[in-house]
């Protein structure tokens, strides 16, 4: 496994994680960050896990700073991994959408919106951590509220969802996602949750450094076990496991 780092034309760094060389066609994970402005090493972590179970995992910068909250960036990545998914030994038929924190409601949005991005839908979307009854960064609408909207209106095909939430997440407690499940649920969408015994940074693999205000990557067996659950989730929802 081996990771590349380029510059998309907005200007953002994305890192690129391949799988074992000798790998082609296989499924396509664009990962977005949380809220920390430029944190895609953040990421680090569960893209490595994620790409040894044999996926493409393409982790973009993007700054919720920015006058947008990040939606430009955001979106541009995902132009960005669609177009250069089969350059890189991707398949683009297989692309997943997944984020952490605000990157999950953001993706999330793109699946119950594809509007906002010609039509286009992911596979799959992958949240991680996230909360559903605020705006998020890529529709500037709430994913609860948009689902209220489309009753009724059929979704073809459908965007099997996967939510991931740590059962002692303090910052953004797990019943924000069992919210979310619930609507979709209600609603007849696919949808799956995993809940580990961890907590906000723990799910991927992290754990929060107060000196440095971000997450580094944590040695605790019990945070690399939970973030071994978020990594198995991705890469099912990619069809790899």
């Amino acid at each position: 496994m081996t990771v590349t780092t380029r510059t998309m034309p907005h200007g953002k760094l994305i890192d690129i994680h391949h799988p074992a060389p000798g790998t082609a066609h296989v499924p396509v994970v664009l990962l977005w960050h949380g809220v920390g402005p430029d944190e895609r090493d953040v990421m680090r972590p569960l893209a490595e896990a994620v790409a040894r179970e044999g996926v493409l995992v393409l982790v973009p910068d993007w700054r919720s700073d920015e006058p947008d909250g990040g939606r430009a960036q955001l979106l541009a990545s995902l132009e960005f991994a669609r177009a250069r998914a089969a350059g890189l030994g991707g398949d683009p038929e297989r692309f997943v959408l997944a984020g952490w924190s605000a990157g999950g409601s953001a993706a999330v949005g793109v699946a119950l919106r594809p509007d906002i991005v010609g039509g286009r839908r992911p596979a799959a979307v992958v949240s991680i951590a996230s909360r559903y009854d605020l705006p998020n960064r890529t529709t500037g609408t709430a994913p609860l509220t948009d689902l209220t909207d489309l009753t009724g209106v059929p979704e073809t095909p459908a965007v099997p969802v996967t939510l991931v939430h740590g059962t002692a997440d303090t910052l953004i407690p797990a019943e924000r996602s069992r919210d979310l499940r619930d609507a979709l649920a209600a609603r007849d969408r696919p949808v799956l949750l995993e809940e580990p015994a961890t907590d906000h940074a723990g799910v991927i693999m992290t754990e929060y450094d107060p000196a440095a205000a971000r997450c580094r990557p944590s040695e605790d067996p019990g945070v690399l076990a939970a973030g071994r659950t978020t990594a198995r989730a991705i890469a099912r929802a990619a069809g790899r496991a």
